[in-house]
């Protein structure tokens, strides 16, 4: 009895635990109410990479449809970024936050991306009353990048992430460039830039990418020393002195993204990620170092500029390509709440969400169906064990009875969990009651047979009474325990659906939640039924059976008491 009862409580509580639970998904501070998602896909159906990435740094683009600006501060101050472990910060900079407008650009340095896969997760959180302004920098680039130049700044000269950069002289800028602000020429005043660390030997390793936006196709990009990227024919063409690549259809008015890379033995370009041409270094070739110009001659817009002294693999400059443009496929955002992240990692967090928007009334129902469960479970478990100890203790007597030659001894008639032993004894003692025995020559009548017979079946009568007491209970819990839950059920609806027209907010979002809620008090009233209707129909079955067995003993016990001292 004691192990039964301590499997049943045991499985209770697995079941429970299953049902119950949130999920174990990480929420990196609780208070923060939201938080926007962030996937990288880098597989065969986002943007496609094979080598692993370091070290990179993705612009995020927030709008209302993946970030809840009326629940951030209207400065940002509570912006953080997370790793997709949900626990490690990562470095970040807000280049433009706009509540009005409900836009935003933030810049994350990823440690790593993993190549084909959509798993490559970022957390950006906000929500947080407690937040305080964070200070961060545009200097979140990895150590090979020399200088990245984002034009974010309103107006004046324009300066590099690390803030030791500086134009010659102020730029005009362009509120809707390609993230956020872009340089705008107009062919007459370039920029001029002056810094020891913009050069390489005349091998490399170097590397410069730019977004562009030409409304002419011409003009030089970016010049320094002996090299050069221009726009000229409609094509790119960049230069090292006597080497030249040549390439790749640029129209007009759209942006572009083109690189050009010194290093490996070859000098190659780049327009939007692919590869138009390379030559090889002749080593022929200066130095390249001095002052850095872009936008002689160039009429357009110009966008995140970057030098780096090394060699950027093909799918890094795809990979920054994607990320910088917003490519859809690589890029994929959108916003949370606990809840909702509870909901997607796909375990039983989903009560979670039902618990939290239980109705009074809802939980009150529900908390008469568990104690009605509780009931239920502790009359199947007792009378289980009590059917299975009489029917084996039956048995036993029954074999017992049946080998002996003497009807007024046999052994195991006191037999306690025997029904029929119990019968047995009944008869037993209205035999007594007459003196019969084997040397008393009493012999019985009809009637005496008669009046023996009366009493064993009173005894039979109390013995089905006591092995279905209580199953009323299980009947009452079968034909309840749905209405119960339906009533709960009903209730709920109509409080959501008062609720929601006195609040005036119609939307899947406020009625989801309360409609899902109340229709877990009808899934508990058939946790409650279900189980108790199975064990309803085998225990009804199995008392039935002792009940024959009781019946048969009886008119056997009867007969051969008749045939042995009957008249």
């Amino acid at each position: 009895m004691r192990e039964v009862k301590k499997s049943l409580l045991m499985a209770t509580l697995c079941l429970g635990a299953c049902l119950f639970s949130s999920a174990a998904n990480a929420w990196w501070n609780a208070d923060f109410k939201q938080r926007t998602k962030v996937t990288l896909n880098t597989s065969a159906q986002g943007v496609e990479t094979k080598e692993a990435l370091s070290g990179v740094v993705v612009p995020v683009r927030l709008h209302s449809g993946n970030f809840d600006f009326l629940a951030a501060k209207p400065d940002g101050a509570d912006v953080r970024v997370v790793g997709g472990d949900d626990k490690t910060p990562l470095k970040y900079w807000v280049e433009r936050y706009d509540s009005a407008n409900e836009l935003a650009v933030v810049w994350v340095q990823v440690p790593s991306v993993a190549p084909g896969t959509d798993k490559n997760t970022i957390y950006i959180y906000s929500g947080s009353e407690k937040a305080a302004a964070e200070g961060t920098s545009a200097a979140i680039f990895d150590g090979a990048t020399l200088a990245a130049f984002s034009f974010s700044e309103k107006s004046g000269e324009s300066i590099d992430a690390s803030g030791q950069i500086k134009s010659a002289a102020a730029a005009t800028r362009d509120a809707n460039g390609l993230i956020a602000s872009a340089a705008k020429f107009d062919g007459t005043q370039p920029l001029t830039f002056t810094s020891d660390k913009l050069k390489a030997s005349a091998s490399g390793p170097y590397s410069i990418s730019l977004w562009i936006k030409p409304e002419a196709l011409a003009g030089t990009l970016y010049a320094q020393g002996p090299l050069k990227l221009e726009l000229q024919g409609g094509k790119l063409l960049a230069t090292l002195g006597a080497l030249k690549v040549t390439g790749g259809d640029l129209p007009a008015s759209a942006w572009a993204h083109v690189a050009v890379e010194v290093g490996a033995g070859k000098l190659a370009a780049f327009v939007n990620g692919e590869q138009i041409g390379s030559v090889d270094l002749a080593g022929s070739a200066a130095a390249i170092e001095g002052p850095l110009s872009i936008g002689e001659g160039y009429k357009g817009l110009l966008d995140q500029l970057e030098v780096a002294s090394t060699v950027r693999s093909a799918d890094w400059l795809k990979f920054a390509g994607a990320a910088q443009r917003a490519d859809a496929k690589l890029v994929a955002a959108v916003t949370q709440t606990p809840d909702a992240a509870d909901a997607e990692s796909g375990q039983p967090g989903y009560f979670g969400i039902l618990i939290k928007n239980l109705t009074p009334d809802a939980w009150v129902v529900i908390i008469l169906l568990g104690i009605m469960f509780a009931i239920a479970a502790w009359v199947m478990v007792s009378k289980a064990l009590l059917v299975g100890k009489a029917d084996k203790a039956n048995q036993n007597f029954l074999r017992q009875f049946r080998d002996s030659r003497d009807v007024l001894n046999v052994a195991g008639g006191n037999a306690l969990d025997s029904t029929l032993a119990r019968l047995y004894q009944a008869g037993m003692r209205e035999l007594g009651k007459r003196d019969v025995g084997k040397d008393s020559g009493v012999r019985l009548s009809g009637a005496s047979m008669d009046a023996v017979k009366a009493a064993i079946d009173a005894d039979l009568v109390r013995e089905n009474h006591h092995l279905n007491a209580k199953m009323v209970l299980l009947t009452i819990a079968i034909s309840g325990g749905p209405f119960l839950g339906l009533l709960g059920t009903v209730v709920g609806v109509m409080i959501t659906f008062a609720a929601i027209a006195a609040a005036g907010d119609v939307n899947v979002n406020a009625i989801a939640p309360g409609i899902a809620a109340a229709l877990l008090a009808t899934v508990a009233g058939l946790g409650v039924a279900i189980p108790s209707l199975f064990g309803y129909n085998y225990l009804a079955s199995r008392i039935k059976n002792i009940s024959s067995d009781m019946q048969i003993f009886v008119d056997e016990f009867v007969t051969r008491v008749a045939e042995t001292y009957g008249a």
